[in-house]
């Protein structure tokens, strides 16, 4: 299998090419089964990678091909090559499974879209690029994913261009980004500088006996992270996921569960070995992805858009892998990052179900309202069970509640926090799960219990999605329930399985990393205890106030207008940017247009031509018509030229 390892990530650009050059022919559900199938057979291929894989002793769990030289300058040479280690196959096996699921999802929910088949091929190119960057074995093929899945988000987010909201937000994704693929451009090259190559396995194996200054290292891994931030949505450069919203919600799952936002997170695992010598970059890490996970969940408390605050959940859940990393637990962000893609793509197609169904009863009634604002929904759990049941088990999951997958992962990153020397980290982390726990529950509260608040005419037209939608909500449930399973710890008579899986990958980093000693086995048994009482207190928290006392949210926001506005309008950060930055930017163009384009480059081109005029009004005078005028200018030339060689 390992030998036709770049069928995986070429499955579906073949896909991409079929549906692209050809959709309209086909039809809808040629187009859709092409676009699925693909996907699937890269998932199948996938699991029988993975079982290659795991069949090999575990110090050489790496299979890594080059097939042809890609680019050759001088001493550089790069060949096409995959590898595929722990690390990459666990990506693959969320990437193609996740998207699997998604891609029949779609089949439903953008059935009758006039640009069906342009979706199907936007998509299909996306899972393209995410597993060329997930297993590519050097940087420059991971940073042709890196852009590709880039460019695909632009893509995706602003499919309905002709809305211009969705324009600009596509736009705000692509510009966004690009920042942070400034820095990790940066990053590559520092690293190539230093190490004199840039594939994986031979920056690992330099930075094994690395002797030299650290300051290098700190700025190539720091320049690195800034890449991680724009494409993991960290602050300062989170602001671009909440806008992609925009586009249809199967996109949404694809880019908040499965691919692109994981990016940041992947690259930063990858390079493991780079981050255990910087210990100054790994504290940065921590301290940006718990921040922006207590910031993001924050937010999330107060928004009314179903999506929303699912997109603030993305950035927050971001965060907490990130703080994993940062913490020395590459492991533990991995897992997150697994769990997370579980929970938070049934989450998306839950709501995607949710809105699909208000839509519809919105048409039939005649009302053209927002179909996406919790605060007209209510009683849907008797309308769409399954949706309710999934929706619900995602809700559990990403509150951390036992045996639940998001129990296992978020709790061993906080426990590692506190084992690792960063408590402050650790009790931060504790705060954002208790409002994680309470802004999802209020979520699901507003959604699916009490009674409808719509329009009593629409009430009548609400059901259940079709099973081409139910069916991928059941299997993410599943997984949702038991996609952690694998990372029972040992505190709790587990093997941590997973954890020793992906050792092979991050050994380099174990070598490398400092050693912060052995907590007691009763400490990680209270940070246990400790992490579920949070969930639970948040999931009783939200219950007490949308379910029991309904009234305590709206004289809160009353009594606390500023603090309620505040939360509501995300801390004016994207008008804080738009005044710094974007109004700044705009200025400093129109300054130099009127400067240099106006004054020196119009100035030089509109005063030659006046030259050229002024002197041409000079020499027409000359041309008056009368032969004898030009003989004797004849004559007067020749007495020159004679006079010239005669004196010289």
């Amino acid at each position: 299998m390992s030998n036709y390892l770049y069928l995986i990530p070429l499955l579906p650009f073949v896909g991409f090419l079929i549906n692209g050059l050809w959709g309209k022919k086909l039809g809808d559900k040629a187009v859709g089964f092409i676009g699925s199938a693909v996907i699937g057979i890269a998932f199948l291929m996938s699991i029988a990678a993975f079982f290659e894989l795991l069949g090999h002793d575990a110090h050489h769990r790496i299979i890594e091909h080059s097939w042809f030289t890609w680019l050759a300058a001088g001493s550089l040479e790069i060949p096409f090559g995959l590898m595929l280690d722990p690390l990459s196959a666990v990506m693959i096996l969320v990437v193609t499974g996740v998207s699997f699921l998604i891609h029949i999802y779609s089949i439903g929910y953008m059935h009758g879209d006039e640009s069906y088949s342009r979706y199907f091929s936007y998509l299909n190119l996306f899972v393209f690029f995410m597993l060329l960057l997930v297993l590519g074995n050097s940087y420059p093929l991971m940073f042709i994913g890196w852009e590709g899945v880039g460019l695909c988000s632009y893509l995706l987010i602003g499919f309905w261009f002709t809305d211009n909201a969705k324009a600009t937000a596509g736009k705000k994704a692509f510009i966004v980004n690009r920042i942070g693929d400034f820095g990790f451009l940066i990053g590559v090259f520092l690293i190539f500088a230093t190490f004199g190559t840039l594939s994986f396995t031979g920056v690992s194996e330099q930075a094994q006996f690395w002797v030299g200054s650290t300051s290098v290292i700190f700025w190539m891994t720091l320049c690195l992270f800034i890449g991680a931030t724009g494409k993991s949505a960290q602050i300062p450069l989170y602001v671009w996921l909440p806008d992609a919203m925009a586009g249809p919600t199967p996109v949404s799952a694809l880019i908040h569960a499965a691919t692109m936002v994981t990016a940041g997170v992947y690259m930063v695992a990858r390079n493991s070995f780079l981050y255990v010598l910087a210990p100054g970059t790994l504290s940065i890490v921590a301290w940006v992805g718990v921040l922006t996970a207590l910031f993001a969940a924050t937010i999330a408390l107060v928004q009314n858009d179903i999506k929303k605050v699912l997109a603030y959940s993305t950035v927050s859940q971001l965060g907490y892998m990130f703080v994993g990393c940062g913490v020395g637990a590459f492991a533990a962000g991995i897992s997150h990052l697994m769990t997370h893609a579980f929970f938070k793509a049934l989450l998306f197609l839950g709501a995607g179900s949710v809105i699909h169904a208000v839509h519809h009863a919105h048409d039939h009634a005649g009302y053209h309202g927002d179909a996406q604002d919790i605060r007209y929904m209510g009683g849907l759990r008797k309308k769409m069970p399954t949706t309710y049941w999934t929706f619900a088990v995602a809700c559990l999951a990403i509150a951390g509640i036992f045996p639940l997958s998001g129990f296992f992962s978020k709790d061993e990153i906080i426990w590692q926090s506190f084992a690792n020397g960063k408590p402050a980290v650790g009790i931060i982390a504790m705060i954002a799960a208790l409002l994680t726990a309470f802004y999802m529950f209020r979520l699901l509260y507003m959604t699916f219990h009490g009674s409808w608040r719509g329009r009593r005419d629409q009430e009548d037209h609400l059901h259940e999605s079709p099973k081409v939608m139910t069916l991928p909500l059941s299997v993410l449930g599943i997984l949702s329930i038991i996609g952690g399973w694998i990372m029972w710890p040992k505190a709790l008579a587990g093997g941590a399985w997973f954890e020793h899986f992906l050792h092979p990958s991050f050994a380099v980093a174990a070598e490398l990393a400092e050693v912060h000693g052995h907590p007691s086995m009763a400490a990680e048994y209270l940070v246990i205890v400790l992490s579920l009482a949070i969930g639970v207190s948040g999931i009783l928290w939200a219950r007490a106030w949308y379910i029991k006392n309904p009234d305590i949210p709206r004289k809160l926001a009353e009594r606390y207008k500023f603090a309620h506005k505040t939360l509501l309008n995300k801390y004016w950060v994207d008008e804080a940017y738009d005044f710094m930055v974007i109004q700044t930017v705009i200025g400093m163009g129109d300054g130099f247009w009127k400067f240099f384009d106006v004054k020196i480059v119009d100035g030089i081109v509109n005063g030659t031509a006046q030259l050229l005029g002024w002197i041409s009004t000079i020499v027409r005078r000359i041309q008056t018509g009368l032969v004898g005028n030009y003989a004797l200018m004849m004559v007067f030339g020749i007495v020159l030229i004679v006079g010239y060689m005669v004196w010289r």
